[in-house]
């Protein structure tokens, strides 16, 4: 039997464990400290977390993995092997060298492309046709080891973020899966990176989500799309931030970038810097929940229409 240890956070990371332990021996989890979440700031659980004690596993959650008293623990462990999914922090040397099979990560990007903390975002919000997941052995440098295998998937128009989520974290199972007997057994192949062609995904700042409407139609609407339904892309209308869930193009509709031009039943539209104006028809002000634009402007006495987002 095969002694694994898992290091994963997100709800990306979830399927992937479901999938370990049902194959393997998952013998410890290790995640990130439980977080304050909500306007309440309860202290929440990382979603691997809830998880590894669904199957009884045990969990550590250090602040920082390196120098800590949990590394030496989980080193004691002697894991055959590791495997990590978006764990959200670089694993020191002695970690790396302490499975006999190595150290592997479960990327969703298709590498060299887009090594970092938000690949799917950036993935959505560059307009990428395709993207995937990467399972590669674990180096010290960021997502720079060999790539053991891969496999791609489309982005569709009507993706976001949470949708391919949630399709990365399937096919990212489903490839470890079948390349883990390949690594088990030491029969796998291993190609280097091209480090010339690497592009970077870093975490995303406040100020990238701030929606530039001097861009043209479609850049916008990939950016709303690339940060739905977290952290959510938003704009200032009347000194109040505007959070914009979801949104689509509507072609032939001009005016002065970032100006609402024309309302409908369901939809704000907003002129951008060319002739493919934003539909917006899920949004959030602040202060009020999030909210259907069709419920929005039921209850909106004065005409929106040229009032001017920043």
């Amino acid at each position: 039997m095969t002694n694994i240890i898992f290091m994963g956070t997100p709800d990306f990371s979830t399927t992937i464990l479901k999938m370990l332990v049902a194959e393997y021996n998952v013998i410890a989890v290790v995640t990130q400290p439980d977080r304050p979440v909500g306007r309440k700031k309860v202290l929440t659980a990382p979603p691997v977390k809830e998880v590894a004690l669904e199957y009884d596993i045990p969990v550590y959650q250090p602040e920082k993995l390196a120098g800590s008293e949990e590394l030496n623990q989980i080193i004691q462990l002697k894991a055959d092997l590791i495997v990590t999914a978006a764990f959200g922090q670089l694993l020191p040397e002695s970690l790396l060298q302490s499975p006999k099979l190595g150290a592997i990560n479960v990327h969703a990007s298709l590498l060299p492309k887009y090594r970092g903390g938000a690949p799917i975002h950036q993935a959505i919000i560059d307009g990428q046709q395709q993207t995937g997941v990467t399972i590669m052995y674990m180096v010290k440098k960021l997502d720079a080891g060999n790539i053991i295998s891969q496999q791609a998937i489309d982005i569709e128009d009507q993706d976001n973020v949470g949708t391919m989520h949630e399709k990365l974290s399937f096919l990212g199972a489903d490839l470890l899966k079948d390349t883990l007997p390949s690594i088990i057994n030491g029969t796998n192949d291993s190609i280097p990176q091209d480090n010339d062609l690497a592009t970077f995904a870093s975490n995303i700042s406040r100020e990238d989500e701030r929606i530039n409407w001097d861009q043209k139609g479609r850049t916008i609407f990939n950016h709303i799309r690339g940060l739905s339904p977290w952290p959510v892309a938003y704009t200032t209308m009347d000194d109040t931030n505007l959070k914009i869930y979801q949104a689509h193009l509507v072609n032939g509709k001009q005016g002065e970038p970032g100006t609402i031009i024309a309302t409908t039943k369901k939809a704000i539209i907003v002129a951008t810097a060319d002739d493919n104006a934003i539909a917006i028809t899920d949004m959030q002000l602040a202060g009020k929940k999030r909210m259907l634009v069709a419920n929005y402007l039921s209850g909106v006495q004065e005409s929106l229409v040229g009032k001017k987002l920043i």
